[in-house]
């Protein structure tokens, strides 16, 4: 189970907001925020998925002085796989084989500037389905919860990742 925590503010915010073109002044407006039933500024639906950037244990976060995915020096970023005798590709891993399924958040309470938000992830269900070209698939949940100073829940995000039997050719 991983934690760490993740300080709000409203640059934060505001510029998450910018990001996804979301121009609602409820993000960024103090003044027309706190006319409204929350009362001031709060984070947009998927806010939370910005706190990955804080997490020193979030793989896609780049590390200074070593390679990453995304890097640039490779088209993926990644180094190319290795060949076998023969011209075989090696096995090096499931990354070309997993997909992102799906991703569902349970708001439980606003996220406000000045929030510091501890988040906790953990493993969920996990099942298996018979797919019609890849082989077997196998579906896992990752369950995150971010909570604030009190200790109360603030958001459950749970995303679900599949992992195909095979890499399924582009035929």
């Amino acid at each position: 189970m991983a934690e760490f925590k993740f300080q709000v503010d409203a640059s934060q915010i505001m510029l998450f907001a910018r990001s996804v073109g979301d121009k609602n002044p409820i993000y960024h407006d103090k003044e027309y925020a706190s006319g409204t039933e929350v009362g001031g500024i709060v984070a947009p639906p998927t806010f939370v998925q910005a706190s990955a950037q804080y997490d020193p244990k979030f793989p896609l976060r780049p590390t200074i002085g070593e390679a990453w995915f995304g890097s640039g020096k490779e088209a993926t970023g990644l180094k190319p796989k290795a060949k076998e005798s023969g011209d075989k590709e090696k096995k090096s891993g499931d990354s070309a084989r997993m997909l992102h399924a799906e991703q569902q958040y349970i708001y439980h309470k606003p996220i406000r500037p000045g929030d510091e938000l501890t988040v906790t992830t953990k493993r969920g269900k996990s099942w298996e389905k018979e797919g019609r070209r890849g082989g077997t698939m196998s579906f896992s949940e990752t369950i995150t919860e971010f909570r604030d100073a009190s200790g109360d829940l603030v958001v459950t995000a749970t995303s679900v990742g599949v992992t195909t039997g095979k890499a399924v050719s582009q035929d």
